[in-house]
């Protein structure tokens, strides 16, 4: 097997220069790449596009490069949680593509199974569907929205080995794994890095042929955008 393993987020995204498209894994702001966004920040570069369930929140995650001015475009299912991206959106600084949650799923998908587009019931009649070509199947109508193209895609896992197989816990398996197949170059970074052949075949959610780059994080905060909690009784 090939040792896929680096010395950390620094080599890993060391070559992700100015105006790549990345895909970065993670559903609010669970199971999100931190230490690569880290790296980013550290690194300065600029005009990205970032294609992401979310944007971040101000202080943390994707939020962390739109306050350093370092993304161009946000394609994106949700955004509510961000002051700082809702100015830049209201003040034209910053281009965005709203897209339905399961649209941008699927999208991710094609393109890790090398299809170049799909045909989707969502957003057909709506803003969504201005300038894109609809086609009628069995007397419904479906737009055809492209699979993505993505230089790179930054994901996170709990467990990985080696040779870039990927075990995904609970809701951070909402986007990482299929991220995990789309991008040209797969960076993973991982809770717990083992050697290849230590992990169970039958738990592996990203076969390591998809992955180019893995490295162990550090220092994960793992944060929660909305705690609720009961009331004491």
């Amino acid at each position: 097997m090939i040792n896929k393993k680096v010395s950390g987020a620094d080599e890993a995204i060391r070559d992700i220069t100015d105006g790549k498209t990345l895909m970065l894994g993670g559903f609010g702001l669970c199971g999100i790449p931190e230490n690569c966004i880290a790296a980013l920040v550290k690194k300065g570069v600029k005009a990205l596009t970032c294609i992401s369930n979310n944007a971040g929140v101000d202080d943390f995650g994707i939020g962390l490069m739109l306050k350093t001015r370092q993304v161009k475009k946000m394609i994106s299912s949700y955004v509510g949680e961000n002051a700082e991206f809702e100015r830049q959106l209201l003040s034209g600084e910053l281009e965005v593509e709203l897209i339905p949650q399961g649209t941008l799923a699927t999208r991710c998908m094609a393109a890790g199974y090398g299809m170049p587009a799909i045909f989707t019931p969502a957003g057909v009649g709506t803003e969504v569907a201005e300038g894109k070509e609809t086609r009628n199947f069995n007397g419904k109508d479906y737009l055809m929205e492209y699979a993505f193209d993505a230089d790179f895609a930054l994901v996170k896992a709990w467990k990985g080995d080696t040779a870039g197989n990927l075990i995904f816990r609970s809701t951070s398996r909402n986007f990482n794994p299929v991220m995990a197949m789309a991008g040209k170059i797969t960076i993973a970074e991982v809770e717990e890095l083992v050697e290849a052949g230590e992990l169970d075949p039958d738990h592996i959610h990203t076969p390591g042929v998809y992955v180019h780059r893995i490295f162990q994080g550090r220092d994960y905060e793992k944060r929660i955008e909305q705690r609720t909690t009961r009331p004491r009784s």
